[in-house]
């Protein structure tokens, strides 16, 4: 049923929740997970033109960093995954992602009901409401 599983990750520990629901899902369904990394540009508007260079190497270190340690973390587990970094607007390269890579299903932190994210829309609201297969959520705020 899910043969290929999407990770979105901003590579924070809190991610962990998510990891472990991801490692149980593919474990089950012998899934491989795409781990996505996506270097938010939209802020790049306003920056002057001599720094975004160096501004979205470092962003895209960051990524690389992230995904890696994602990597290991599902190998470590006997999951098979792959990587992939991106650089857009996130939730928009996440529904690009599942729509060309023939993802499954997704797994993505959230950070509940927070009445900011759901005035301005969070990224895991717009991949809920717009993703053309499951989207488990979890909330990585360590709520219950």
């Amino acid at each position: 049923m899910y043969d290929d599983i999407l990770l979105p990750t901003d590579g924070t520990d809190s991610m962990e929740p998510v990891y472990a629901h991801t490692i149980d899902l593919a474990r089950k369904h012998d899934a491989t997970v795409h781990v996505l990394y996506v270097v938010d540009d939209r802020a790049f508007i306003t920056l002057a033109s001599d720094l975004v260079d160096d501004v979205v190497g470092e962003l895209e270190g960051k990524g690389k960093e992230a995904t890696t340690a994602a990597l290991d973390r599902l190998e470590a587990e006997g999951v098979e995954a792959t990587t992939v970094l991106r650089r857009g607007n996130p939730a928009e390269e996440i529904i690009d992602y599942i729509e060309t890579a023939g993802v499954d299903v997704v797994t993505m932190g959230t950070h509940g009901s927070n009445y900011q994210e759901n005035m301005v829309g969070s990224v895991s609201a717009r991949v809920v409401a717009d993703a053309p297969v499951p989207v488990l959520t979890v909330n990585v705020n360590g709520d219950d």
